[in-house]
């Protein structure tokens, strides 16, 4: 027996936050009969699990990793018309998955999506300390003092961030910008920017090239591929909190 929500995400249907309330609100059913308790258990082997009606089936667990453009919504669906992560994969990928976590619109680089509910709920909460990188570009050279302050914590107005790691990627002869390594463990909302800002120094650009110890090797913008099982381990032993690495042979599968 499984928790309701737990078996809905699992099967695709949406995050479990958004599955939970679909069941509040009354549209989930077990064996025709509507359930609103978020703690309801379920065995999806035997039991009938419907939303609106529509009974759910078991997806195959799927792993993406996209290259995300700037000027993309990290939505599915977007009511203003805008190009979302959908349209760069409505072609190829016919099961329903989801961004784990979210890019800014301005923001470019490394998304991933899946059905996996569980692995992307871990990947995604602030107890388990999963780095993500970016690589920022912002006005003018930050002192190695303003890095140490990114290093030890930043107080924004939403409480202190969490230590960072920050070094310099690349520096403009000329002083006018500079490109910043920075990993967090944390994913609040435009964090990054926020960070910078803190310093005085605005974000020009700003790339994820990391998540979970995973990058986009050369796969090229608005590009995407599924992850191979080595590529999949590696996010769950980051969501445990364990360092691991790819094997050097393990192909990507495109």
């Amino acid at each position: 027996m499984e928790r309701l929500q737990k078996i809905l995400a699992n099967a695709g249907i949406a995050s479990r936050r958004k599955c939970e309330e679909l069941i509040a609100a009354g549209h989930v059913t077990v064996n025709d009969k509507v359930v609103t308790e978020l703690g309801a258990k379920a065995d999806p082997n035997v039991d009938v699990i419907a939303v609106k009606g529509r009974p759910i089936k078991r997806e195959n667990k799927l792993y993406i990793l996209f290259n995300k453009p700037k000027g993309v919504i990290t939505t599915m669906t977007d009511p203003k018309g805008r190009s979302t992560v959908h349209d760069y994969l409505k072609k190829d990928i016919k099961e329903r998955v989801y961004p784990v976590g979210r890019l800014d619109y301005d923001t470019e680089g490394l998304l991933l999506l899946t059905n996996d509910g569980d692995l992307a709920h871990m990947l995604t909460h602030p107890k388990h300390h999963v780095p993500k990188t970016y690589h920022a570009t912002v006005e003018r050279v930050p002192h190695g003092n303003d890095l140490e302050k990114l290093k030890r914590g930043i107080k924004l107005e939403d409480g202190m961030t969490a230590p960072a790691e920050a070094e310099y990627h690349d520096v403009d002869p000329d002083g006018k910008y500079a490109t910043i390594s920075l990993t967090i463990r944390e994913g609040r909302n435009r964090q990054v920017r926020r960070m910078f800002e803190a310093i005085h120094h605005p974000v020009i650009r700003l790339k994820r090239i990391s998540f979970a110890g995973l990058t986009l090797g050369g796969l090229q913008r608005g590009k995407h591929r599924k992850l191979t099982p080595a590529e999949v381990q590696k996010l769950r032993d980051a969501a445990n909190g364990i360092e691991t690495a790819v094997e050097p042979d393990s192909e990507p599968e495109h």
